[in-house]
């Protein structure tokens, strides 16, 4: 029997099934597919139209707030004082005045140059009227001012120079806001060359280099690549966090849609350039190529040349490692890559590149002291909300005005950062220790913090403050720290002293007081037998017995000033401190040695005192608030009052000369600062130094946080800092012209022998300085004995010489008073002709 096998049917059916198998197959792919499309476009929709929501949100208020801009005290030109109208001109431009045509804001004003001429126009928006003037210069020195009616001028102000403008918000953000067409076109073409070259002609995303990126980060398992243009680093950086996840890429690009449908090229390339980050500035974050252009190289962006543009565009791939201050190798490889990327472009020629690789890098000094003040600025913020209220300063674009001087406020920067190095060793010395086998240094050192404040002593203006040794360190600001203000507070006493003498009192039953007022400085108890209170002398046993009052205060006895407080009243003494702005001060018999406690800026206003005749003004910061259009929202005047007679103050500044010329802060002198000056050292807790010119007063102050005893003494740790600022500040026009300080009506400054307190002459040649009310000081010279002239027999016989006994009344010899007749001459006549001077 025949088997018949129907292996043709078996085979189409086993194609069927799989035929079956495969279009199954491909429906449900089909079917997944197109539910996975409608998922994802469900997705897409939901988060496009939620951060189309966000945007909108974001982009219907202004998406930089305008900065409010802090400016300094405007410079005053002088008829006399050593400037060119050229340096004039650039003072201008940097201010933003316009010049002879060229760019800048007209409104703020503009200037002519015209050689050594300049005339001078403010605009509707500036600090000041819109009066003029024409200043004209020979050979380096202002020759004549003449006013827009042609009225001669002794003096004019200049427009005032922006210092900074306040941080953006509490992540402590600064930028300086730039237009497009503010933008150099070398930043522009540095920027895409090395950031995003197809940036004008792509859609928002460059796919090619997305998928580049995303290849090395699944397949080499890196996120070193971002792939991201310059619309989706504007996204990321204005509404996302910076962290690499793919669920934020995707929402990156869709933000990044939203900006290319909204914005032009133009456009969004000025928002980057306001947003990008460029590394820190102290504790500040520098935001945008304007903030990066003042931080990096002290100038405006519109200033930058081609190696410095460059340099920016380099840093932008990571600020922290491109740091230009620690790493400028790093900083220089980049710049140059970005040049050669240039020239890839077609930005620049090769020669070009070759030219901006071979300049250096010149940067803006490191010291953020030195440029913006930030303690000063902090202080007048902090002004700023007490006065006006929660007003949203930033928002309003509020012009600042304010007292700093922008020459001194880097000279004091300067200054601290020298003299703390000199701190610091004095400091380690202490904790070092030396054995057999080596030294041994104290792990745990602490090293001390610093205070500077600088004002002029006729109003009170804060010129420079520096609040600590390193801003981006710490913000604390030491120059409104409260501490135990220590012997500067001395002063007081003894202005106390003079003017109890000038009410009519007299000093405990002992007349008058005046320098060669004798005071106990024996060890003594000030207390009670219930509660002693023994204070001793920083040396012990170094004046015993009794002194004059001018030594005392000249080597900073505590026990004679403790004593000359006790004769005056503890009561007295601390009315007049509270007077002078020390609101701790209490009766006490310490408070004569400065043990309650004040800030360095209550110290400044209280030493007007005497610098100022008796008037002590508040230190103020806060000058004027401007709207953006220039108009006045708010001005702010000095407080003046006056505390003390102003011989009492000539008198007790008299005393403080001393303590630099023979006293306690003699080095001043050593350390080469020679013009008329008067100060006082400090030692408690802390080191002060305190010191004053005709034209600008200084206080120092040197101690540690945690208010242990810093162990050094005035006079080793501030008053180096005190002598080495005004050294550097005399050299500037405004304070060079410092003088002798002038007595007022009813004193009269003598010399005086040190040996015996009497008048000094040719034959005591240890003499010095003193100031006395008309009537109080010495009748007698250092040579004679009892009044009696110092002229041989001879001379007495045939009436010669000079006779130098002082009058009476203790003012000094009258050179045309006819001298006294000899023997001879009075029994054959002559000698009746006055001396002539």
């Amino acid at each position: 029997m025949a088997l018949k096998l129907k292996l043709g049917n078996r085979s189409n059916s086993a194609t069927e099934h799989e035929d079956s198998f495969w279009k199954r197959l491909l429906r449900f792919t089909l079917v997944c597919g197109l539910f996975g499309l409608l998922i994802f476009a469900g997705v897409f929709g939901f988060y496009y139209y939620k951060y189309q929501g966000i945007v909108d949100e974001r982009m219907n208020s202004p998406i930089f707030a305008s900065t409010a801009q802090v400016y300094a005290a405007p410079r005053e030109v002088r008829t006399g004082q050593k400037l060119t109208a050229a340096a004039i001109a650039q003072e201008l431009r940097t201010a933003g005045y316009a010049s002879n045509g060229q760019s800048g804001n007209m409104q703020l004003g503009n200037f002519q140059l015209r050689g050594d001429t300049i005339l001078v126009k403010p605009g509707a928006q500036s600090y000041h009227s819109t009066d003029g003037a024409t200043i004209n210069t020979t050979g380096g020195s202002v020759m004549s001012i003449t006013a827009e009616n042609g009225v001669p001028l002794r003096a004019y102000e200049l427009e005032p120079q922006l210092i900074t403008g306040l941080s953006t918000d509490k992540n402590r953000i600064k930028r300086r806001l730039v237009s497009y067409n503010e933008i150099p076109a070398h930043m522009v073409q540095a920027v895409l060359a090395i950031e995003d070259r197809r940036f004008f002609e792509h859609g928002g995303v460059n796919y090619y280099r997305m998928a580049e990126a995303l290849f090395t980060d699944v397949v080499l398992h890196k996120k070193a690549e971002g792939g991201s243009t310059l619309t989706m680093q504007l996204a990321r950086g204005l509404f996302l966090s910076p962290e690499k996840a793919y669920k934020r890429k995707l929402i990156e690009i869709l933000i990044t849609f939203q900006l290319e449908a909204r914005f032009n090229k133009q456009q969004i390339f000025e928002m980057y350039a306001n947003q990008i980050n460029l590394g820190q500035r102290g504790s500040f974050a520098i935001n945008g190529f304007g903030e990066a252009a003042e931080a990096f190289f002290g100038k405006d962006l519109k200033q930058l040349d081609l190696a410095e543009c460059a340099m920016l565009a380099g840093m932008i791939q990571s600020p922290n490692k491109l740091n230009p201050y620690r790493h400028a190798d790093r900083v220089m490889e980049r710049r140059n890559l970005v040049l050669d990327s240039m020239v890839e472009t077609g930005a620049i020629s090769q020669l070009e590149a070759d030219r901006a690789k071979a300049e250096p890098i010149r940067l803006a000094p490191p010291n953020v002291d030195a440029s913006e003040a930030p303690y000063f600025v902090d202080l007048v913020h902090d002004q700023l909300t007490q006065k006006l209220g929660d007003r949203d300063i930033n928002r309003e674009g509020l012009r600042i005005y304010t007292s700093l001087d922008p020459e001194l406020q880097p000279l004091a920067s300067d200054a601290v950062e020298e003299g703390m190095k000199n701190v610091d060793q004095l400091v380690m010395a202490m904790h070092t220790h030396k054995y057999k086998n080596g030294i041994s240094v104290d792990p745990n050192v602490t090293l001390p913090q610093v205070a500077l404040i600088a004002l002029n002593p006729h109003t009170g203006q804060v010129l420079a403050l520096v609040g600590g040794r390193n801003y981006g360190t710490s913000q604390l600001n030491h120059a409104i720290a409260s501490r135990p203000t220590g012997s500067i507070f001395k002063p007081f006493v003894y202005a106390a002293a003079y003017n109890t003498s000038l009410n009519g009192m007299s000093l405990g039953g002992n007349g008058t007081f005046t320098a060669l007022t004798r005071l106990n400085d024996d060890p003594q108890n000030f207390g009670t037998a219930a509660a002693p209170y023994e204070p001793g002398n920083f040396e012990h046993g170094e004046f015993p017995g009794m002194v004059p009052a001018y030594q005392a205060i000249a080597h900073s006895l505590n026990i004679a000033t403790i004593n000359l407080a006790q004769q005056i009243g503890y009561d007295t003494v601390a009315e007049l401190g509270r007077q002078s702005g020390i609101l701790s001060a209490r009766g006490t018999p310490s408070v004569a040695i400065g043990t309650y406690n004040a800030t360095p800026l209550d110290m400044a206003g209280a030493y007007t005192v005497f610098a100022n005749n008796g008037v002590h003004l508040n230190p103020w910061m806060l000058a004027s608030v401007r709207n953006m259009n220039g108009d006045v929202v708010s001005d702010f005047s000095p407080e003046a009052r006056q505390v003390m007679d102003p011989r009492a103050a000539f008198l007790t500044t008299s005393l403080l000369e001393g303590v630099l010329n023979f006293g306690t802060a003699a080095g001043v002198r050593a350390h080469g600062f020679t013009v008329p000056a008067a100060g006082k050292t400090g030692t408690s807790h802390d080191a002060w130094f305190a010191g004053y010119t005709t034209n600008l007063l200084c206080i120092i102050w040197v101690g540690n946080d945690d208010y242990t005893d810093v162990k050094l003494q005035g006079a080793d740790a501030a008053a180096p800092i005190w002598a080495d600022f005004m050294k550097r500040a005399i050299t500037l026009p405004q304070y060079s012209d410092t003088h002798e300080f002038v007595p007022p009506d009813g004193v009269h400054v003598v010399r005086l022998d040190k040996a015996t307190g009497l008048l000094a002459n040719d034959t005591c040649t240890n003499d010095f300085d003193a100031a006395f009310l008309d009537g109080t000081a010495p009748n007698n010279y250092c040579s004679q004995m009892g009044g009696s002239d110092d002229r041989n027999i001879v001379q007495k016989i045939l009436g010669l010489g000079e006779d130098k006994s002082a009058p009476a009344d203790g003012t000094p010899p009258d050179p045309n008073a006819p001298k006294k007749k000899g023997l001879i001459q009075k029994l054959f006549g002559g000698g009746d002709k006055p001396q002539q001077p």
